[in-house]
């Protein structure tokens, strides 16, 4: 009698689980796998020309810093910082050293380009965005402070600062869809057209 009363018991249970959200099979199993939408997985790649031109400066540029209520200056490649072998600030990483790679020799290829110390930081600051979305992307929102801790401080205290406007447009203009990062529809980021020559654009 009392196995009866047990089954009825869990069996009850089971039902009362199952209409609390559960899709009728067993209630203790694991949830169904989530599928993401196709069309948000574009995996487009930000364009390197933009990024060794208008943002890789940023990092190395002394820039006001408010923490604990006092105001220094530092770069974000600087030791302690994000410098590639004396940071401590995560994964984001620096070579304050990398030089800038001529985009018009030919024997610069996509190859030989991603050995290079521009690349590495390249692809450093490329990990900490979610492309397409700034304010998605730590490497805006932690120097703002918004909504997350950022042990070095507040960088940039308005989103006016013409360095925010540069890294958010080069956050928001992907080459297109199915192009590498050396693609040369980015060079339309430029005024005139041209990485070498052109000014970076912000709008």
């Amino acid at each position: 009698m009392r196995s009866v009363r047990r089954l009825v018991s869990l069996s009850l249970a089971a039902a009362a689980l199952t209409g609390c959200g559960g899709s009728g099979s067993n209630p203790f199993d694991n949830p169904a796998a989530v599928v993401n939408d196709p069309g948000s997985l574009t995996n487009q790649k930000l364009s390197f020309a933009y990024f060794q031109k208008c943002i890789n400066p940023i990092f190395l540029a002394e820039l006001p810093i408010q923490l604990g209520g006092t105001t220094s200056t530092n770069t974000c490649a600087g030791a302690g910082c994000h410098a590639s072998a004396t940071g401590t600030g995560g994964a984001f990483r620096v070579v304050p050293t990398a030089t800038t790679v001529d985009l018009t020799n030919p024997a610069n290829t996509p190859d030989v380009i991603r050995t290079s110390d521009m690349y590495k930081n390249f692809y450093s600051a490329q990990g900490e965005v979610v492309v397409g979305s700034s304010t998605q992307s730590r490497l805006l929102t932690k120097p703002q402070l918004l909504n997350v801790l950022h042990g070095g401080g507040l960088i940039f205290p308005a989103a006016t600062d013409p360095n925010v406007k540069l890294i958010e447009y080069w956050i928001s203009h992907p080459a297109p869809q199915g192009q590498d990062e050396f693609s040369t529809a980015s060079n339309a980021m430029f005024t005139p057209a041209d990485p070498v020559t052109g000014t970076c654009n912000t709008q």
